[in-house]
């Protein structure tokens, strides 16, 4: 652990604020026409900066749009809030959308990323309780239990075994809920926290009995060099994300980390 032999791949999450829907769609097109390989929004409902009520747009319903628009990238959340919705309608949400995006290749593109939530505004303006970190946390693993079951029951199936990617670095329960249920672990810790970190991932993978060795490991490109890049990638890093922020797209830093990847991969 972690999954080793397998490619680089770079995920672009595209922020749902300040800019047009028609100026997403157009960066959607254009981002996987470059040959990005993950695309991302989040799940929030208002600015996490800039100004605070600025345009900003929902993600599950942009999540269905890109998956009628796109044909070979995959895409989700980075991350889903569990809060929001129910746990089983959820899961059949990410059933359909996973159909929607199988297109002509009947295998789904969808990555089903979740996590506990922390945007305060989101909850006190749309009626959700805040609760605690803790609190959270522990829906997000009764959350987990019960999209697992609905997706073993659902009528037609999802199109494959749709990949979890779990954000976070929190050592009793974040990291125990990846080696309980995650396929991605997806952080921001620094290149010398990585190897630690799987430490504890293995150790909880013991207790619960799960195979983790084909995790895939997931940091941060945003305000890093390629040096950095290259220490996440000696730690075992195979999947880069990058922050993107419109309506001004700078498509040369995307073309730099796209070079870089596939020199990995050479």
């Amino acid at each position: 652990m972690p999954q080793l032999d397998t490619p680089v791949r770079l995920g672009v999450q595209l922020q749902p604020q300040h800019v047009t829907y028609s100026q997403l769609r157009d960066a959607v097109a254009r981002l996987e026409e470059m040959g990005v390989d993950i695309l991302f929004n989040w799940d929030h409902f208002f600015p996490l900066f800039g100004e605070p009520d600025g345009a900003h747009f929902e993600s599950w319903t942009m999540l269905a749009a890109w998956a009628e628009q796109t044909e070979r990238v995959e895409f989700g959340a980075l991350v889903n809030c569990n809060s929001y919705r129910n746990p089983d309608l959820q899961a059949d949400m990410a059933r359909t959308i996973d159909h929607i995006s199988a297109r002509g290749t009947g295998t789904g593109r969808f990555i089903f990323g979740t996590g506990s939530g922390w945007f305060a505004r989101d909850y006190e303006e749309y009626g959700y309780e805040f609760g605690t970190a803790g609190s959270r946390l522990d829906d997000v693993a009764d959350g987990l239990a019960r999209i697992e079951r609905r997706w073993a029951a659902l009528n037609p199936a999802p199109t494959r075994e749709i990949p979890v990617m779990i954000g976070g670095k929190g050592e009793q329960k974040t990291l125990r809920l990846v080696a309980r249920h995650a396929d991605i672990w997806h952080s921001f810790v620094a290149p010398d926290e990585v190897a630690h970190k799987l430490d504890v991932i293995a150790r909880w993978s013991e207790k619960e009995e799960r195979d983790t060795s084909g995790l895939i490991v997931s940091n941060e490109l945003r305000d890093r060099s390629e040096a950095d890049a290259d220490a996440l990638y000696a730690a075992g890093t195979r999947l880069f994300t990058l922050g993107f922020s419109g309506p001004e797209w700078d498509y040369d830093v995307v073309r730099s980390w796209l070079r870089w990847r596939n020199a990995q991969n050479a």
